[in-house]
């Protein structure tokens, strides 16, 4: 790392918390207004992947999830609570490894700044259970420009009828 890289990392950082607004979760706002449960509770309903990615902010291996190439009619919902999040006519190919969507339903996700990797980047959670999904990136397709990354993990699909 070079003192350029950390000069530019710092002040994006400021201009993340003190500048640009969020929607959703702030990121000094703990929580705890989410449905919880205990981490026994979790593991009980979860795989050990989905509770690794859900409740412990963790990511999957990229090109793992059968979701990444769902090419079918539907809802992708939380596999934590089953709130719907994106509707497969958001979804596209970007590439990564991951299901990507440019667009989330209404009300479906709240967001905080993750610093796990020094540059702060947006990441979101499902609304209802707050169990982490992925990050979003201003680099998406039209209409909305935006990449909502998310680990195929954390999302069940339903196919419409």
């Amino acid at each position: 790392m070079n003192r350029r890289f950390l000069v530019m990392g710092f002040f994006s950082t400021l201009l993340e918390l003190f500048i640009k607004p969020k929607r959703g979760i702030a990121a000094s706002k703990p929580m705890e207004n989410f449905k919880t449960f205990t981490d026994a509770d979790w593991q009980d309903r979860l795989t050990k992947d989905a509770f690794y990615v859900l409740r412990k902010e963790g990511t999957e291996k990229p090109f793992t999830s059968p979701l990444n190439n769902e090419k079918r009619k539907g809802i992708f919902h939380c596999a934590g609570c089953d709130l719907a999040l994106f509707s497969s006519k958001t979804k596209f190919d970007s590439g990564t490894g991951w299901p990507s969507f440019w667009d989330s339903l209404p009300d479906a996700i709240e967001t905080k700044t993750d610093f796990k990797l020094i540059v702060p980047r947006t990441e979101y959670h499902c609304r209802r259970c707050g169990g982490h999904q992925g990050h979003v990136f201003n680099d998406g397709p039209r209409p909305t420009g935006k990449r909502y990354c998310n680990n195929g993990v954390a999302l069940v699909f339903e196919l419409d009828s």
